[in-house]
């Protein structure tokens, strides 16, 4: 960051009562935000740091407030200057999933929990209204097409062919095509342990702290649920796997289909993965996350095995059949394909 980002950020803090806050840089996540604890201030807080060309806080903030209208822990967006990229956000601490689970929580507990706060969520009447993009079939096409465009080349070492990206996108519009109608809620689109959090002092679902949800869009019931239990991140167990599903399964009564949209979208979902971590070691130079791409592969594989997924299956088997195989990435051969002109999205 620029020494007049950082000189933005103080002159905001100052505005807000913070002048005198001892800042603390966080890690960094996949985007392009950065985040840093404020010690010493009037009250525990965060900011947040989104610089104005790369992202928008507002969805944040119109997120954040409806989630809070509805009974749910999202963090407190209490100062926010939109044209500059900075808010101040509510501090939940460091009690992620991912940091509770690495030190021995009881993963039956925290799920339960997660599964809890989605039901709330959806059952809400007024889930939906909020003002936020549909899930439509062009933006689950462009980002299952992430799988093409670059988990593709770390296999081949070359762009793919036109030709394939177009069957790709065939193969998925005839899973889209066999999906039956299903109803709409709030989907917030990063539903896993990374961005869930254990709040004490909170009561009933409340205690579920959620975060990165400023790219939530309505869509399928199913897509956040099966974000939650096909984690590329970590291995849940098939026994809480099952329970959650039936847990979620008796407090809401899916409609008809939820199981082939629960499939096809944890397919999309790894497909989009798959291509996105390797995006993020080639065009980003974050290679940590390469390290989820077997597990990645195997749930993708398993998601295949669905019905409803056969024309994904069989564009496998046809244009790729090799794509389980261990992947060992080269970055500085993955970097050299950025010269090349990609496939368009």
């Amino acid at each position: 960051m620029t020494d007049e980002r950082a000189q933005q950020r103080l002159s905001f803090l100052a505005q807000q009562g913070f002048a005198g806050a001892r800042i603390e840089a966080l890690p960094a996540d996949a985007s392009f935000r950065r985040y840093f604890r404020l010690h010493d201030g009037p009250r525990p807080a965060l900011l947040m740091d989104s610089p104005p060309d790369k992202l928008d806080v507002r969805p944040f903030v119109t997120v954040a407030t409806h989630l809070r209208r509805l009974g749910l822990s999202a963090p407190d967006p209490f100062a926010v200057d939109a044209v500059l990229g900075l808010v101040l956000v509510e501090d939940f601490g460091d009690a992620t999933f991912t940091n509770l689970l690495a030190n021995g929580a009881d993963e039956r507990a925290l799920y339960a929990l997660a599964v809890d706060a989605l039901v709330q969520l959806q059952r809400a009447p007024d889930a939906t209204a909020v003002t936020v993009p549909p899930y439509n079939r062009a933006l689950l096409l462009t980002e299952a097409s992430l799988l093409v465009e670059w988990f593709w080349p770390a296999h081949h070492g070359a762009i793919a062919d036109p030709l394939v990206l177009e069957s790709w996108r065939a193969a998925w519009d005839a899973v889209f095509d066999a999906l039956p109608p299903g109803p709409t809620t709030l989907v917030l689109r990063d539903y896993h342990v990374d961005n869930l959090m254990r709040l004490d002092g909170r009561d009933g679902v409340a205690a579920c702290g959620l975060l990165d949800f400023q790219d939530s869009l309505l869509g399928s019931p199913a897509y956040d649920l099966v974000s939650l239990l096909d984690d590329i991140r970590r291995d849940v167990s098939d026994a809480v796997v099952v329970e959650m599903r039936a847990r979620y399964g008796a407090a809401l009564s899916p409609a008809p289909g939820f199981d082939a949209w629960y499939a096809a979208l944890g397919a999309q979902r790894l497909s989009k993965i798959l291509g996105l971590f390797v995006r993020l070691a080639v065009r980003d130079g974050k290679h940590g996350y390469l390290r989820h791409l077997p597990r990645g592969t195997r749930l993708l594989a398993r998601q295949l095995e669905t019905p409803i997924l056969a024309p994904v299956a069989c564009w496998f088997d046809t244009n790729f059949p090799d794509w389980q195989r261990s992947l060992e990435v080269d970055a500085a051969m993955l970097a050299s394909l950025l010269v090349a002109p990609r496939p368009a999205a």
